[in-house]
């Protein structure tokens, strides 16, 4: 139903509204609001991987007071260390990325404020540093027949701290964690490899693109950049995949990813990963993987999926549908590396990301206003019924309005819903759903700074009457270096 009402409001809500002060091109519109897939040089942006895609524009917003200079341009630009317009001295950052070298980091922490739950309230403070990196060889050789050639890394480092972990104290299933943060604490390396993509060599821009490496299936499929705005684990991380398989931000492993773009607004991507026993676990750091102890361990996991990313009508309103699905295997057939045997494990998702509404723009026609209403939704099913198999359903939908107050015009405000149907294949009939509603307001402070207070409420926390519903507020602030 959430995802038929927001295709409905698709075709019904295209009138225009007040003129806004903030335009931009469509390529402009593109980098700031990624709902659609993201090309090859976006995917391993700093900003996205920390769950602040479409706030950071690296557009100069305007103050009411001018407060002049060099003080102004560090205030209004995208990075609170140097970046674009930094007139405190020579501009280092912009050099280097001219020369084909580009990082990003950032730093969020958030309270969790505990109103109500079965073990009672109380507070926690949880937080994350993100850093990463690119090296682009056309750049640093000025050869346009390189300009496809990436090699790239990212690195995480998140509190273990015992205070800093609301999820035990709420009791909730774990993919319906309100943290999505307490997986792979302590310094992990995330990702790093090979991109090799055709750049403009071939009839369309960016038709072939391989990548191979340590990667993260999370960032490759189902990947919802709106979703990373908020911070529970179902609507943020798992979205129903990691309810069954270990599909989360924490999960690294070896494979390659094919991706076919026939043309401009469609794509096909394949892939395939190891598998191998607890790969999120604090104590691997990303990189000390089980397998490599004992080869035999090791399974295999195929992901492959389609989609399209149109843009409708006048307004440009961006778009992406998608649909996917795995199969992930195990050592000799096993569901689990505790010895079950089964076929492996498999599921699908469809999605449906979409900008419903634009502000007009007080610019040229050619220039497009970023303020506006966008959706997303995905669903989840399986019919597979191993022990490992939790969630044969889940769906998330959400709404993200940028600019809906006067004068705030990067300011968001959003509200997201996930729900999970439990399986009753694993001797748990007492397990029905688990629910939880988050909404929040994002002040973008500057460029590179913003607050973000948020409330959730988890319905069934771990799928029983057994548990109580679950209440918090909190505030998340984050910042861009």
């Amino acid at each position: 139903m959430p995802l038929l009402l927001l295709i409905a409001l698709l075709f019904t809500a295209h009138a225009p509204a007040a003129p806004s002060e903030a335009t931009t091109t469509v390529a402009e519109e593109k980098r700031a609001n990624p709902i659609f897939i993201r090309n090859p040089e976006d995917i391993i942006s700093g900003d996205i991987l920390a769950g602040t895609a479409g706030t950071i524009s690296g557009e100069r917003r305007p103050l009411n007071e001018r407060m002049g200079g060099a003080l102004e341009d560090w205030w209004n630009g995208p990075h609170m260390l140097g970046g674009d317009g930094n007139r405190f001295g020579p501009n280092r950052r912009q050099w280097l990325k001219d020369h084909g070298l580009s990082f990003d980091g950032n730093y969020q922490g958030a309270y969790f404020g505990v109103v109500s739950s079965q073990s009672g309230s109380r507070g926690f403070w949880d937080g994350q540093l993100n850093f990463s990196g690119q090296f682009n060889l056309g750049d640093a050789f000025d050869n346009e027949q390189l300009r496809g050639v990436q090699m790239f890394g990212a690195t995480r480092y998140r509190s273990n701290w015992e205070e800093s972990n609301p999820n035990n104290f709420v009791l909730a299933q774990s993919m319906f964690n309100p943290s999505s943060w307490q997986s792979g604490t302590q310094w992990r390396l995330l990702n790093f490899g090979l991109l090799l993509d055709s750049a403009k060599n071939l009839p369309v821009e960016h038709m072939l693109t391989l990548k191979l490496g340590w990667l993260q299936p999370q960032r490759e499929f189902a990947d919802q950049p709106l979703s990373k705005l908020f911070l529970n684990n179902a609507v943020n991380s798992a979205k129903g995949l990691g309810g069954n398989i270990p599909f989360s931000s924490s999960e690294s492993t070896w494979g390659g990813t094919l991706t076919v773009r026939p043309q401009d607004d469609f794509y096909l991507r394949h892939a395939l990963f190891m598998s191998f026993p607890n790969p999120t676990s604090s104590p691997n750091h990303g990189l000390m993987f089980q397998g490599s102890l004992n080869p035999a361990q090791n399974g295999l996991w195929y992901m492959g999926e389609g989609g399209w990313t149109p843009s409708f009508g006048a307004e440009s309103l961006p778009g992406k549908y998608a649909l996917g699905g795995f199969y992930y295997s195990t050592p000799a057939g096993q569901a689990t590396w505790g010895g079950s045997t089964a076929s492996g494990q498999y599921g699908f998702y469809a999605q449906a990301d979409q900008m419903l509404y634009r502000e007009a723009s007080s610019g040229p026609a050619a220039d497009l206003s970023t303020q506006g209403l966008k959706a997303f939704n995905l669903c989840f099913f399986t019919t597979s019924e191993t022990k490992a198999d939790v969630y044969p359903f889940y769906f998330q939908s959400g709404l993200v309005y940028t600019g809906l107050l006067p004068r705030r015009d990067f300011d968001l405000a959003m509200i997201s819903l996930g729900c999970g149907v439990y399986s009753q294949a694993n001797g748990a009939p007492d397990r029905t759903q688990t629910a939880v509603i988050e909404g929040a307001y994002r002040w973008q402070v500057n460029g590179w700074c913003y607050a973000q207070p948020f409330f959730q409420y988890f319905s069934r926390p771990n799928g029983t009457s057994a548990v109580d519903n679950a209440g918090i507020l909190g505030l998340l602030v984050g910042t861009v270096f």
